[in-house]
């Protein structure tokens, strides 16, 4: 694995464009990412304000209820920062709206659960995802390791669950 570029996040039509799903889950047409994706609703750790991000799924387990994201704009993404900041949110998944609390994950916990991902979606892991988040990848294990230490991942655990 090697750097290829400091990747940022989005702005002016890119920015948009990221923010389309939103516009899905507004119209309750969520359902349609099924498991994969999911809305989330944090507050701003500066404004207090209600937000809203659409994130890839990158692992769901359907025994605790607990779905893991990834920041792929590193730890400076504001809906990050926001969670860190006020961990009670609530994420809308496959048609169902679920209070949750975020879990930072550490550096080798994230390493794990990318290695997973990159298994499960060889074809995204490989040639989409790490170009980019700025990474160059040889489709091996340990590069995908790599790749998921430097990354930050949050779990959303459901009120209530242990």
């Amino acid at each position: 694995m090697k750097i290829v570029k400091h990747v940022r996040p989005p702005s002016g039509l890119n920015r948009l464009l990221y923010r389309a799903p939103i516009a899905a889950y507004k119209a309750h047409l969520g359902w349609l990412f099924g498991n994969r994706f999911l809305l989330l609703h944090h507050t701003g750790r500066v404004t207090g304000k209600d937000r809203q991000v659409v994130l890839e799924v990158v692992e769901h387990d359907p025994h605790t209820g607990t779905y893991t994201v990834a920041s792929g704009w590193g730890p400076t993404a504001a809906w990050y920062r926001n969670v860190l900041a006020t961990p009670q949110s609530t994420i809308e998944v496959n048609g169902r709206v679920i209070a949750v609390t975020a879990v930072p994950l550490s550096a080798d916990e994230g390493a794990e659960v990318f290695t997973r991902y990159a298994v499960r979606h060889r074809l995204i892991a490989r040639l989409l995802l790490p170009r980019l988040m700025g990474f160059s990848v040889d489709g091996s294990a340990g590069d995908y390791h790599q790749v998921g230490q430097r990354l930050p991942f949050v779990r959303f655990v459901p009120e209530g669950a242990t």
